[in-house]
């Protein structure tokens, strides 16, 4: 009888370590996750960073270029003069519509 007892305890212990051991392999499995979340996190917080300086710059440039226009007398419009749309033939003509309309 002792020696099932003995047997026993053995699977016991046995099963204890495996335990100890999976607990172990979580928390190094949680851990890893965490670094690599901490890692996009600050990378997302760098690009965002980075996105906003450009952003700003890049509003400063268009404020600036906008006051420089404004100041050398030229329309801030964009439109370039000349440009005309190109005639609709496809309307017939007025006097077209007059001789149909009346009898012959």
């Amino acid at each position: 009888m002792a020696s099932n007892r003995m047997q026993a305890e053995a699977a016991r212990l046995r099963a204890q370590e495996k335990f100890a051991k999976a607990a172990n392999r979580e928390k190094d499995a949680l851990t890893e996750r965490d670094k690599a979340f901490a890692a996009v996190i600050s990378k997302t917080a760098g690009l965002r960073s980075l996105r906003l300086a450009k952003e700003a710059a890049d509003k400063e440039a268009a404020d600036k270029a906008a006051s420089e226009k404004e100041a050398s007398g030229k329309k801030a419009s964009g439109k370039k003069p000349g440009k005309r749309a190109p005639a609709d033939n496809s309307l017939p003509d007025s006097t077209d519509a007059a001789r149909s309309a009346t009898p012959s």
